[in-house]
């Protein structure tokens, strides 16, 4: 498998351009997961209660419509299209909430409706993105790009909030959300600045239904392997989410800033997992990486219901585990895109991205309540041990398939 250094990738004018308007596009959307909360308890006034729902109504888009859009998506070669009119659909919502603000009539139910319609625009967006994806880039450059796809996705992780922060204080929270508008208008136009050839990624088979998407999925043993562990182990990992922030600070005793601190500099290694998983996969194969991920993402978190001793040394081993867990994290998600990506044809991806994003989001509010289940039953450290040695199982699933043997990427499947 010959790979592309990520400069040379970069090179290519087409790519650059889908590129870069992923790394305008992640970063604001990091603005907006902070500033939109924001705005709704220092504008608005929500509670706790008020919370839940605005996060549900982001959230529950991806349950109902992933599999409806992806089905749709694929019968149709307008993929580039469709993420430039959810882009701009996007940047226009959220310049509502700015103009209802000053006006001073913004209300809670305008931000769930928002927040909801929001979150459908990004279902359409991001299953059209995984047909996209492979109308611009070439096979076997699957991996280098994903890589960099995914190290844009770190990097926005570590300076979106931070400058959703400082324009939250400097310019108030409605103003930052116009940044992030502008920043999906940005995006819309750098889109429109490529012409792939989408033709191939149009579904021709019999059975296009959901059912028989599904049934595709089912019979191949790579798909089927991936989703299965990924699912075991996101049902597993938000046990261990719901309860980490209550664990670090009432039992281990960390004050709301240190854990800041410590969280955004360990985000520093999804940045490190992004820019070592090409050459590791050059080297040892791309199943392997991918069964190393499956491994390393939960593995390091057991040094959190270990952390005990000083303050020091309790941080140090807080740090060591989100440190580790995002390298793993990266190792996963740039494998495992690849490995589907690779394995799916053109035409089935989108629905295959749906079905991907209605497990990894439908489990993760099981596992949330699960968490917060086992946390008073059991107390909060049993239950992060459960959480963090059942997420280490999602790999058995992908052990019994043919993926641990994979040096490249497989081929398609018909």
């Amino acid at each position: 498998m010959t790979l592309l250094a990520p400069r040379t990738l970069l090179r290519d004018r087409m790519f650059r351009r889908y590129w870069s308007a992923h790394v305008v596009s992640l970063t604001g959307e990091q603005i907006t997961l902070l500033a939109l909360p924001l705005l709704a308890v220092l504008t608005v006034g929500a509670g706790p209660a008020e919370m839940g729902y605005l996060t549900a109504a982001s959230l529950l888009p991806t349950l109902f419509f992933s599999l409806v859009a992806g089905a749709w998506v694929d019968r149709r070669p307008i993929k580039r299209r469709v993420m430039i009119v959810t882009d701009l659909g996007r940047a226009a919502l959220l310049v509502i909430v700015p103009v209802l603000a000053f006006a001073g009539v913004l209300e809670l139910w305008h931000l769930y409706v928002i927040a909801f319609v929001t979150g459908t625009l990004t279902v359409f967006f991001d299953v059209a993105n995984s047909s996209l994806f492979a109308s611009v880039v070439r096979r076997e450059d699957y991996i280098r790009a994903n890589s960099l796809v995914n190290g844009a996705r770190a990097a926005a992780s570590v300076a979106g909030p931070s400058a959703g922060g400082l324009l939250v204080q400097i310019l108030t929270a409605p103003v930052a959300l116009i940044a992030d508008a502008l920043s999906y208008v940005g995006s819309a136009l750098l889109l429109a600045r490529i012409r792939p050839d989408e033709r191939a990624a149009v579904a021709e088979a019999e059975d296009q239904s959901i059912l028989g998407g599904l049934r595709y999925i089912a019979r191949s043993v790579v798909l089927r392997s991936l989703l299965a562990g990924v699912t075991v182990l996101n049902l597993f990992n938000y046990i261990f989410s719901a309860l980490f922030i209550l664990y670090a600070t009432t039992e281990l005793g960390l004050s709301p800033g240190q854990l800041g601190v410590l969280l955004g500099l360990a985000s520093v290694g999804t940045l490190i997992g992004a820019a070592i998983t090409g050459p590791l996969t050059t080297r040892f194969g791309v199943g392997p990486v991918a069964v190393a991920g499956y491994i390393l993402f939960p593995l390091p978190l057991v040094l959190v219901p270990l952390a005990a001793g000083g303050e020091p040394v309790i941080m140090a081993m807080l740090f060591a585990a989100e440190f580790l867990s995002g390298v793993g994290v990266m190792l996963l998600d740039i494998a495992v895109n690849s490995l589907q990506t690779a394995a799916a044809p053109l035409s089935r991806l989108s629905l295959i991205s749906g079905a991907r994003r209605t497990i990894n989001y439908g489990i993760r509010p099981i596992g949330a309540v699960l968490g917060g289940i086992l946390g008073e039953t059991i107390g909060v450290r049993p239950a992060l041990w459960i959480a963090t040695v059942g997420a280490v199982t999602g790999v058995l699933f992908v052990l019994n398939s043919p993926i641990p043997r994979m040096r490249d990427l497989p081929e398609q499947q018909e």
